[in-house]
C-alpha cells in the first residue's frame, strides 16, 4: 500500500469512528487515530495531506467504517466499538 492509500485510509478510520455516537468513549479512540495521523504525516513527509484528506471525505460512510475496523485492529482497540462498527455497517447493507 503507498502512503497516499495508507493515509486514506487513517483518515476513513478517523471518520468512521467519529460516526459511532453510540459509543461513550469515542473521544479517547480519535485522540489515538489523530495521534496516528501525525505521525505518519511526519514521519513521510507527506505535504499533500490536505488533497488526501479531501478525498477521504468523499468517502461513503460504509468505507470509512470498513476503514476505521482495519486501524482499530492494528492499534487493539475496545472490542465493543468493533462489534458496534460491524453492526453498523450490517444495518447499512440492508
Amino acid at each position: 500500500m503507498n502512503t497516499y492509500n495508507e493515509l486514506k485510509l487513517l483518515y476513513g478510520a478517523y471518520y468512521g469512528v467519529m460516526s459511532m455516537d453510540e459509543y461513550i468513549n469515542k473521544e479517547y479512540v480519535l485522540k489515538d487515530i489523530k495521534k496516528l495521523i501525525n505521525t505518519f504525516i511526519e514521519k513521510n513527509n507527506m505535504y499533500y495531506y490536505d488533497e488526501v484528506k479531501e478525498d477521504a471525505l468523499k468517502q461513503t460512510l460504509k468505507v470509512d467504517l470498513q476503514d476505521s475496523l482495519i486501524v482499530l485492529k492494528r492499534i487493539n482497540a475496545s472490542l465493543e466499538l468493533m462489534l458496534l462498527i460491524k453492526e453498523k455497517i450490517r444495518k447499512i447493507n440492508q
